[in-house]
């Protein structure tokens, strides 16, 4: 009897598990944070309880495995209107490599050691260093680069296309000016630029106020997106 006990309760939160991370849609599949991850460990613990312990009430694993749902929900929902939130939860990325160099102190900073790096730019078919131009560790754990012969290849193309050079230069991705409708410091400071030009570059494009703008990002050939909200 036991047994049919231990086997219905496993179907049930087999079924359970499911529909909470339905609920909590393709972001905890995608992209597993840290917040995520504690989420997710504390639900699986919650469902291991109540499998195991048949003399339990059910309601003591299924409640809190849904109220742990609905938290993750909320706080989803919350980040989305708040970058400061977005940041105490998910954390930022961090640059390890820069222009072809070590960033040693970032790497101290996020406990990353070479063995770490080498590991994943070995998953990546990266066997030297010296072949990355930059390299940024996500808030997932996951490290996005861009080689150098990438780098170059794409210099190569904006020459060809008889690209004016931007008054600025940096190496990587798209840099973030405006995200929810804020001014971001760090990404003028990375172009070596001011509020007052990011002002005046808005305006030329027909936007009157940052407030207005849900994302604005230039790259390195000078080329804008923005998303008006």
């Amino acid at each position: 009897m036991e047994a049919v006990t231990i086997f219905s309760r496993t179907v049930l939160i087999y079924f359970v598990i499911y529909l909470a991370i339905r609920m909590m849609g393709k972001r905890e599949i995608g992209k597993l944070s840290v917040f995520d991850l504690v989420i997710s460990i504390m639900i699986t613990e919650l469902a291991v309880i109540v499998v195991e312990s048949p003399e339990r009430p059910l309601w003591e694993g299924i409640g809190p495995m849904l109220l742990l749902a609905l938290l993750q929900i909320a706080i989803a929902f919350a980040t989305l209107k708040s970058r400061r939130l977005r940041l105490l939860f998910e954390g930022k990325a961090s640059p390890l490599i820069s222009n072809g160099k070590l960033d040693r102190e970032e790497m101290k900073k996020q406990r990353y050691s070479l063995d770490d790096l080498m590991l994943q730019l070995r998953e990546k078919n990266v066997m030297n260093v010296a072949d990355v131009e930059f390299a940024v560790l996500e808030p997932t754990g996951r490290l996005t680069l861009m080689t150098k012969d990438e780098y170059d290849m794409r210099k190569t193309s904006d020459e060809k296309d008889g690209k004016a050079p931007p008054d600025f230069r940096f190496v990587g991705p798209p840099v973030p000016l405006i995200m929810d409708g804020k001014v971001q410091k760090e990404g003028l400071e990375k172009i070596g630029q001011t509020r007052f030009w990011l002002k005046r570059e808005l305006e030329s494009r027909g936007v009157k106020d940052a407030k207005d703008v849900f994302l604005c990002t230039i790259d390195h050939r000078g080329r804008w997106f923005i998303d008006k909200k």
